[in-house]
């Protein structure tokens, strides 16, 4: 059963966005530069083995960006078939993570947008 295993936050202004959930939380904020000059914040929420998950940060894509929970899968194709034949919409075409997996956006029934993943060391 697929399960939350990530979660992004957008921001308009990172140092600020950084400041906040470190300060409020205890969250520690990493910046993460990628291949082909990517770049992402990496979000640690507390130590193991408590439960809970960490997360990213990253500039806010468009003015409607929220904050998104990603749902670990073990195909992304899969779950797209799945996902669309069930009313949702695609929001972000399935793309590689290099090194790490491949990901996609869709917006539920309600219009909620969230992540899946797939966890793949050969994507490219």
């Amino acid at each position: 059963m697929p399960r939350v295993v990530h979660f992004e936050v957008y921001a308009d202004d990172m140092d600020r966005a950084s400041k906040f959930y470190g300060d409020v939380f205890g969250w520690t904020v990493n910046k993460w530069e990628g291949e082909g000059g990517a770049v992402y914040w990496l979000v640690d929420t507390g130590e193991e083995p408590a439960q809970g998950i960490n997360g990213g940060m990253m500039p806010r894509p468009n003015p409607e960006a929220v904050t998104t929970i990603m749902l670990d899968v073990p195909t992304v194709d899969e779950y797209a078939e799945k996902i669309t034949a069930d009313g949702g919409t695609e929001v972000v075409p399935k793309f590689a993570v290099p090194g790490v997996g491949y990901a996609a956006y869709y917006k539920d029934t309600e219009g909620n947008t969230f992540g899946i993943f797939e966890d793949n060391s050969e994507a490219a």
